[in-house]
């Protein structure tokens, strides 16, 4: 029986599939003021970030390649890193264009149509320092050695509006470790000990980058309060963790650069401070600590850095 002859036959069938149809034309042109049970099915997308391939400047691989240090190692490890932190984050949809040429392949493949150009955000990381030094001090006697490798690694990051090219926010980040090693005379380690430092260096760095990012579209905070029991909208995986110290700030008007005109934000007035007590798959839990001016929900919360 064919589809018209069906809808005929039942009337209010016709008025479903209607309906049906516009829902999706409705979410998208629906008011912000809108009642929420009207806009129901209006889902809020999250905003797409487009990374891009995480690069050396021109100074820093020359001189790594004085060094006959391979900075393809260090780009890679924070290009991979940097995507997987980011998605963690799940605030952000997340393109990388270092995997351009596979996200292509596979869009030809099942038809479908690829384009960067949907992008609200777009990602540059630059690397222009790395600092790469060992010393080792033997020991005859015992016939043992001590290595000791400490590695410094800069990038600035640079977050772009993919619609107009403006630059939203700039930063530097700067990450060092030091590890230090006891090898057996006559054992060598084939380099375990600068691979796990570097992964464990570009892993940091791009928490640090992903943190930054997240809070220009999606600042952290307050969702409850119950007591001095606060909730926040920061989980596994978004680099929160128990124990670490966070403050909370009252918004207030936006503000205006009286020079240029330009949008400074939103006022934020500081109100108290919360300690991480407990970490869930999305959500966190922090008990406020110290003087309380006014810790509501809305709040936004930023970390207070070590």
């Amino acid at each position: 029986m064919k589809l018209s002859s069906v809808l005929a036959r039942f009337p209010a069938a016709t008025a479903v599939l209607a309906l049906a149809a516009a829902a999706p034309v409705f979410a998208q042109n629906a008011p912000a003021d809108a009642p929420a049970a009207a806009v129901s099915a209006a889902v809020a997308q999250p905003k797409v970030i487009a990374v891009g391939k995480v690069k050396a400047s021109s100074s820093v691989a020359a001189a790594a390649a004085r060094k006959k240090i391979s900075m393809d190692r260090v780009v890679q490890a924070l290009d991979s890193q940097l995507i997987d932190r980011l998605q963690a984050t799940r605030k952000y949809q997340v393109i990388a264009r270092s995997d351009a040429d596979s996200l292509i392949e596979e869009a030809g493949a099942t038809g479908r149509a690829f384009d960067f150009g949907n992008a609200d955000y777009l990602l540059v990381v630059t690397v222009d320092d790395f600092q790469d030094v060992t010393q080792e001090a033997r020991f005859a006697a015992l016939g043992t050695s001590a290595k000791k490798r400490v590695i410094r690694l800069s990038a600035v990051g640079k977050v772009y509006d993919a619609r107009t090219n403006r630059i939203v926010e700039t930063a530097n980040f700067q990450e060092q470790n030091l590890d230090t090693e006891e090898t057996v005379a006559n054992i060598t380690t084939d380099g375990e000990l600068s691979d796990a430092l570097l992964v464990g260096m570009a892993r940091n760095m791009a928490e640090k980058i992903a943190r930054r990012v997240v809070d220009i579209g999606y600042p952290a905070r307050v969702v409850a309060r119950t007591g001095k029991i606060v909730t926040l909208n920061r989980g596994d995986g978004t680099g929160i963790e128990p124990g670490q110290l966070w403050e909370a700030f009252a918004v207030g008007d936006n503000l205006v650069d009286p020079d240029t005109g330009a949008s400074l934000g939103r006022e934020e007035v500081p109100v108290g401070k919360l300690r991480i007590i407990r970490v869930n798959p999305q959500t966190s839990l922090g008990e406020v600590t110290g003087e309380d001016l006014g810790i509501a929900k809305g709040a936004v919360l930023r970390r207070v850095e070590n």
